[in-house]
């Protein structure tokens, strides 16, 4: 059994991926060899925990994968590692819609990790031990066992360590102090990639000083090793795929969002994948019978995207070719013909799609949805669904009407995506371990096209 904790908080911008980043770094640099995880379909904090701290980092995400899934993946990750570390997203108990499905809280309680709320401190004192009581108490289950302060004078935070344990009756493990040097950036889809922040390895180290003075690790060790054994039904994987074929990843600056597990799953159902940069590379790796173009900021490299014409002219030929194809979001308006950048300016793309890509301004659609096929394709048949999910603010002439899509505990939905035969492509994101029919169909038309 894997120790292991999960890090909420309140409200998004509390300092949950502060103190994670921060915790991570400290037991990396004890040799403690943590695993991370973050809740929730996020791209972009797991390149931080990898990236830049070194650890080990996956997805959990009830909606895409169910309780068996996150739990499978959940043991699976953590074999070997000496704590495994989760991080929530938005507040404790907020999840779909107005309800706490697929919560940080929801996949405490489906794992039994106990839980450890970060409060922000700012603008407080005794209220924060009044917050800390109401998500106690909040669910008869809320697996909360712990909190640390965060942004809190050293002086005060004796005191209020005091009430807050007295009060709603949950230990504290200590506290952050304000550290302007050390906050992280954003843009428009969150934090920025672990490859843009400015020296975030020297603040990820002082972060990692602090807490190993203000923070008590041996006691969220002594805490994370009261984990109960994880239970897991396992199910059966579709076969794999013959002759190994080989798949192209899109991976750089431009198109950095992919689940790893997702991947490796494509390599157990017998896919070679090559990762190439359309960026900086002319042609697509020797051999492709596949194409894998994920998301990420191609509106952000724009113009290095449509100065490369051989990368382009290759895509482009591949695909229209029948070479099997998935791309996703930012793969997707790499395949139109242009693609607006976040200054206003108009590039040529691949021109797959005869469309332009403009900056809408504004999330159109945000979050999970069910994708309903409404023809048959390369990922499934008419009438299959796929869990998926949403984040973008460029916008398509024609977004594509292949899919009906569905909003969980809603009764939205819209038209979108493009399925055929060779090819997925449209806004939606996916993860492969939660459809892994899909998977396996993309692994096997790569392996047939010739």
């Amino acid at each position: 059994m894997t120790p292991r904790l999960l890090f909420t908080a309140p409200a998004s911008g509390g300092g949950k991926t502060t103190v994670t980043c921060a915790i991570l770094q400290a037991l990396m640099d004890r040799g403690k060899e943590p695993v991370a995880f973050k809740c929730g379909p996020d791209y972009i904090d797991p390149m931080f925990h990898s990236r830049v701290i070194g650890a080990k980092s996956r997805n959990l995400d009830l909606f895409f994968l169910g309780p068996d899934g996150v739990r499978a993946l959940l043991k699976e990750n953590s074999r070997g590692a000496g704590l495994a570390l989760i991080e929530g997203v938005m507040g404790y108990y907020d999840g779909i819609a107005t309800s706490w499905q697929a919560s940080a809280y929801d996949l405490a309680r489906t794992t039994g990790t106990p839980a450890v709320l970060v409060a922000d401190c700012r603008g407080r004192a005794l209220s924060a031990a009044a917050e800390v009581a109401g998500f106690r108490d909040f669910r008869p289950d809320s697996q909360l066992r712990g909190v640390i302060l965060n942004r809190i004078s050293p002086m005060l935070y004796p005191r209020l360590k005091e009430e807050i344990e007295g009060y709603a009756g949950v230990k504290v493990y200590g506290y952050l102090p304000v550290m302007e040097d050390c906050a992280l950036e954003s843009r428009h889809l969150g934090l920025v990639t672990a490859d843009e922040v400015a020296d975030l390895k020297g603040k990820l180290q002082r972060l990692s000083r602090q807490a190993e003075q203000t923070i008590d690790l041996d006691g969220l060790l002594a805490l994370a090793g009261t984990a109960p054994e994880l239970e897991q039904t396992s199910g059966a994987l579709p076969s794999a795929a013959e002759g190994r074929p080989r798949i192209a990843v899109a991976r750089d600056k431009a198109f950095c969002f992919y689940y790893q597990d997702a991947l490796a799953l494509l390599e157990r159902l017998g896919a070679e994948l090559v990762e190439f940069s359309p960026l900086a590379e002319q042609t697509l790796p020797e051999g492709t019978r596949g194409l894998y173009l994920g998301g990420g900021y191609p509106e952000i490299y724009a113009r290095e995207l449509s100065d490369n014409r051989a990368m382009l002219a290759a895509v482009r030929g591949a695909v229209l070719s029948g070479m099997p194809t998935v791309a996703e979001c930012g793969g997707f308006l790499y395949l139109h013909r242009t693609l607006e950048d976040v200054s206003g300016q108009v590039w040529p793309m691949a021109g797959v799609f005869p469309e332009q890509a403009w900056n809408s301004g504004k999330l159109s659609r945000f979050g999970y949805v069910t994708l309903t096929a409404e023809q048959d394709g390369l990922l499934c048949r008419a009438g299959e669904a796929i869990p998926a999910h949403e984040f973008h603010y460029w916008e398509s002439g024609e977004p594509g009407r292949a899919f009906s899509a569905r909003k969980p505990r809603s009764g939205r939905g819209w038209s979108c995506g493009f399925h055929t035969p060779t090819l997925y492509a449209g806004f939606p994101h996916f993860h492969f371990c939660g459809c892994p029919q899909a998977a396996a169909r993309f692994v096997s038309a790569c392996a047939s096209f010739v």
